[in-house]
């Protein structure tokens, strides 16, 4: 029998291309601002680390904090402010979730090359969404009064009593931190959920959580500092 070939012309395409046009495919069709600023984000900045920003264990973490944060403090939300916001992901997912009406998102995140990228992904948000290069800690909360604090790296925070500190009395946080102990970027761990718990040492807690990964368990808590 003979064999026949085919020329497969997405072999011979650029491969960001081939994904614009079919993340931009999948937008028009799920209606989704998130996909549609995906396919954008693809097509201008070829180099971003999307693989890691999009990886089914990050994407799975935030819906668990979106939905969670739904479920224990509802959806309306005037200024929310996430910290290590990277590309602007969690943002993006709420956005694209018609369940939250939020006036503004800021996120903050000290290398001042993600902001592009975040701007991108969020550009259906219009003015609703703004990226920030700034370290956490030089963030004047107390003026910004942002009725929401995000904190997904907890892990990452030397001294994380001191920075909550830094927040004005009854803001509320949604924060995450892991028992992941091996990696060596993550300076503060956590064994449990209580060990969390104690060390955020929120004075109302409306959520506390763990959610089991490959190869270790994040831990939240949604509450009052």
């Amino acid at each position: 029998m003979m064999k026949t070939t085919r020329t497969n012309e997405a072999n011979t395409t650029d491969w960001h291309e081939s994904a614009f046009d079919i993340i931009r495919g999948l937008a028009a069709y799920t209606g989704s601002s998130l996909v549609e600023g995906l396919a954008e984000v693809v097509a201008r900045y070829p180099d971003a680390d999307l693989g890691t920003a999009f990886n089914h264990k990050q994407v799975g973490c935030k819906i668990w904090a979106r939905d969670s944060l739904f479920e224990s403090l509802g959806g309306n939300f005037n200024h929310i402010v996430v910290l290590g916001g990277w590309y602007g992901v969690l943002p993006a997912m709420f956005f694209d979730d018609n369940r939250f009406n939020i006036g503004m998102i800021e996120s903050v995140d000290i290398d001042p090359e993600v902001a592009k990228v975040a701007e991108t992904l969020n550009a259906g948000a219009g003015e609703r969404f703004r990226a920030v290069a700034q370290d956490m800690y030089g963030l004047d909360y107390k003026t910004s009064r942002p009725d929401l604090v995000i904190n997904t790296s907890c892990e990452h925070i030397a001294d994380l009593p001191a920075w909550l500190s830094l927040l004005p009395r009854g803001t509320q946080v949604l924060l995450q931190s892991n028992d992941y102990f091996s990696e060596p970027t993550h300076i503060n761990c956590v064994p449990t959920l209580e060990a969390f718990k104690e060390q955020t040492a929120l004075r109302h807690i409306a959520f506390a959580g763990a959610l089991a990964m490959k190869k270790y368990t994040r831990f939240m808590v949604i509450g009052t500092v």
